[in-house]
């Protein structure tokens, strides 16, 4: 007889959300609904009748995490709109700027995974800050990655959290040649350590896919060799950067995509009624509290060709480089990957750029109103910005984020897991939830979703 169980919140990752599963007697998922609960930022509605030159800035501070992806992708979506093509040395910053952004995520995700896994040859878990070596190298590894990416990231974004330089039409700025030397030395450095972090992540990850159990709350829950598996679909549109309606050959299409509401997905109401004290931190929902997914999920739902899609490194590195390993591990081995490349992107973008070439176009369009879309492969997956600028103002604007696409795929991956490792499932997808949040609450005694902000 099925059981309803709920880990709320879930953690280790950006933003709050909550997994509701029904369990069997056993403990296996037979469905698990993973959803947003974080409060909403509005973000779209905010930048309704800003200048074109805002809405970027506004875009880029629905996150901390992501803003060089919002940033880039909401400035490419109205140049779309506006029909503006930007010179070449403004898209090889762009291009930088964005690598070192993926650089900079990848290790700081390496920090929230690795105390799921275990040290190679033991049954103990690292802890990413252990003074004990091998990890504490590591660590110092990992923080001196993140710094590199941070950077390169500062220097051709003008800050490396909500990037100034990027500007409708290209760049404010280029770079000087003696800042162009300071990337090259760092991005020659991070590309030895990204590949020693790779390959010791992808032996820590090979580890745990051999291994017959997990350790959670002193308990040891078997391994399935199927772990994170889903039968959807996946979807990119470029290896490194990606793509817009600017295109000679775009690689995304927005009549292909449909957004479902959460009431007409999720689950409906169920009694949470079974508990385990001992699940860490703080234990699961007590038994008899009421839970409603389909109206308290605080995000729509996605689908292209009619299905959900995973977003992501593994979508690129299955679209562009003939990559198929399923399952959490094969979605985290893909990440590691994605390692070595961001830093061989910067050093081929650094070594085309003309630190005297023009980065702003010589004509910047007002705009008529026309439909305009960017994709930016952000490091956790497509995000896509569609815009209507008109007289130089926003008329109309949608954010469709990575972790949007990846909330229903990553549902369905939870089937036929324990439940005990759904929250390991959710972390390979490294999700931002508060980059997802696009509904309100507007009935508070019930929480109640009920007014999608977007349209």
């Amino acid at each position: 007889m099925s059981k309803v169980v709920e880990i709320s919140p879930t953690t280790r990752h950006e933003g709050h959300s909550k997994l509701v599963m029904k369990i069997n007697d056993e403990g296996i998922v037979e469905r698990g609904d993973w959803l947003s609960i974080t409060p909403v930022r509005g973000v779209e509605k905010l930048a309704l009748g800003k200048t074109m030159e805002q809405v970027p800035k506004i875009a880029s501070r629905v996150c901390g995490i992501c803003p060089i992806a919002h940033t880039l992708a909401a400035t490419e979506a109205m140049e779309a709109s506006i029909k503006c093509h930007i010179p070449k040395d403004a898209h090889l910053l762009r291009v930088i700027l964005q690598a070192a952004n993926r650089l900079h995520s990848i290790a700081l995700h390496n920090i929230l995974t690795l105390p799921d896994m275990y040290l190679p040859g033991t049954d103990t878990k690292i802890n990413p800050f252990s003074k004990e070596e091998p990890v504490r190298s590591v660590a110092k590894r990992i923080i001196r990655l993140r710094e590199i990416g941070q950077t390169i990231g500062a220097i051709a974004g003008g800050e490396a959290i909500h990037p100034s330089n990027p500007r409708v039409g290209g760049m404010y700025m280029n770079v000087s040649p003696r800042a162009k030397d300071k990337m090259y030395d760092l991005a020659k450095e991070g590309r030895t350590l990204a590949q020693e972090q790779s390959e010791f992540m992808i032996a820590v990850l090979r580890n745990f896919q051999r291994r017959d159990w997990a350790e959670v709350a002193g308990k040891q829950i078997p391994i399935p060799k199927n772990l994170g598996y889903h039968n959807q679909g996946y979807m990119a549109t470029d290896a490194i950067y990606g793509s817009s309606s600017l295109d000679e050959n775009p690689k995304w299409f927005p009549e292909r995509y449909i957004e479902t509401r959460p009431w007409d997905w999720y689950m409906g109401e169920v009694t949470i009624d079974f508990e385990d004290p001992t699940y860490p931190i703080g234990g699961t929902t007590k038994a008899g509290t009421k839970a409603n997914p389909q109206m308290q999920a605080c995000t729509g739902v996605p689908t292209y060709d009619g299905q959900p899609v995973e977003v992501g490194p593994r979508a690129r590195l299955v679209t562009f480089k003939n990559y198929d390993e399923k399952g959490t591990v094969g979605q985290q081995i893909a990440r590691q990957l994605e390692y070595p490349d961001t830093l061989y992107s910067i050093i081929k973008c650094l070594d085309e750029l003309n630190p005297s070439g023009k980065v702003l176009a010589d004509n910047i369009p007002q705009g008529d109103g026309s439909l305009g879309w960017a994709a930016n492969e952000a490091p956790r997956g497509t995000d896509v910005h569609l815009a209507r600028v008109k007289d130089g103002k926003l008329k109309w604007f949608e954010m469709l984020v990575p972790t949007t696409w990846n909330l229903p795929t990553c549902s369905r991956a939870l089937t036929g897991a324990p439940w005990q490792l759904a929250e390991i499932i959710v972390r390979g997808y490294d999700p931002c939830v508060s980059c997802a949040t696009h509904m309100i609450v507007v009935d508070e005694a019930n929480k109640i979703v009920a007014q999608k902000l977007i349209q």
